[in-house]
């Protein structure tokens, strides 16, 4: 279908600025902009209670942003990772999109504080993100969370973050995940696609952007880009994954990843399912006061949550 007209009047909006390319964007120039977008996300959902806690992390103390949409003691959990190409991005930029996931999930949501590149470059946040689940999992009582019923997710870079991580669970058998949610996920840093080729410009993430981020997460070529734990749709063995959610959005350059991850994954034998949003941008999701169908968007995502960490639905 056409882009959404909603979508298109954003998107003449913001070229009408006349933005810069973003390979010439300092690191904060690029922190900066993704925080003023991610005012957009619309009305702030209601949640029971807000705590912001630490655990250990392998660069030391690891910051988590606990969101209880209800005052139940136990509930199912799901860890999350943000987006921001891994050098933008935080708990309060996200913090909109983690409330309306625990409000619409029914479920416990521990937002992960990782660190960033440059200052940072990988495999800090993969590690950070392993530190997180490892210990959520093993203390999941102390944050209110059922350990049969917990789950994993990121949206944009987070999304590489939550696969890398399910990827490195499957493989050591432990922790045992209940659900992986992909959210327009970034899988494939190394190679080009029809969808990267076809919204190479003016859809909000461009090829510009992830250049920009990819420099500064993997500098100087330290890293080969086709490494899994960057590329998560690079593993060879994808067998084991958790049941997974994978939403991706029409004009999005990453589109074509998530939908073959959708393919291995089916492929090799894991319970898996596959949404693409007609007429959506990258970041649609997080843009409800200017996109009136992220908030349907994250209903249907939340009503998937529900289900797949039901006590009916744990393996």
């Amino acid at each position: 279908m056409p882009l959404d007209p909603r979508v298109a009047r954003f998107l003449n909006l913001l070229a009408a600025g006349n933005p810069p390319d973003a390979r010439r964007l300092t690191v904060e120039e690029r922190r900066t902009g993704l925080a003023a977008l991610m005012k957009f996300a619309g009305p702030q959902a209601a949640v029971d209670r807000v705590e912001n806690r630490t655990l250990p992390g392998p660069g030391g103390a690891l910051r988590i942003r606990l969101y209880s949409p209800m005052p139940e003691q136990m509930l199912p959990g799901l860890i999350y990772f943000h987006g921001g190409g891994l050098v933008a991005g935080s708990l309060d930029t996200h913090d909109r999109v983690a409330r309306a996931l625990a409000c619409a999930g029914a479920v416990r949501v521990a937002s992960v504080d990782y660190r960033l590149a440059p200052e940072h470059p990988f495999p800090a946040a993969v590690e950070d993100a392993m530190a997180a689940v490892r210990y959520i999992s093993t203390h999941a009582p102390d944050f209110g969370i059922d350990p049969e019923r917990l789950g994993i997710g990121g949206d944009s870079a987070g999304a590489t973050l939550a696969a890398a991580t399910c990827q490195a669970a499957a493989r050591a058998g432990s922790p045992r995940l209940a659900l992986q949610l992909l959210v327009c996920p970034i899988l494939d840093y190394s190679r080009s696609t029809p969808s990267k080729r076809e919204f190479a410009s003016g859809y909000l993430v461009d090829q510009a952007t992830l250049d920009h981020d990819l420099m500064h997460y993997l500098p100087q070529g330290q890293t080969n880009p086709a490494n899994p734990r960057v590329s998560p749709l690079l593993a060879e063995d994808l067998s084991g994954m958790a049941p997974t959610l994978i939403h991706t959005a029409e004009f999005d350059p990453l589109r074509d990843e998530g939908r073959n991850y959708f393919e291995r994954l089916t492929q090799a034998g894991n319970e898996v399912s596959y949404t693409c949003h007609p007429g959506m941008i990258h970041l649609f999701y997080a843009l409800g006061a200017v996109i009136p169908y992220a908030h349907r968007a994250l209903e249907q995502i939340g009503g998937e949550i529900r289900a797949a960490l039901a006590p009916a639905a744990r393996r």
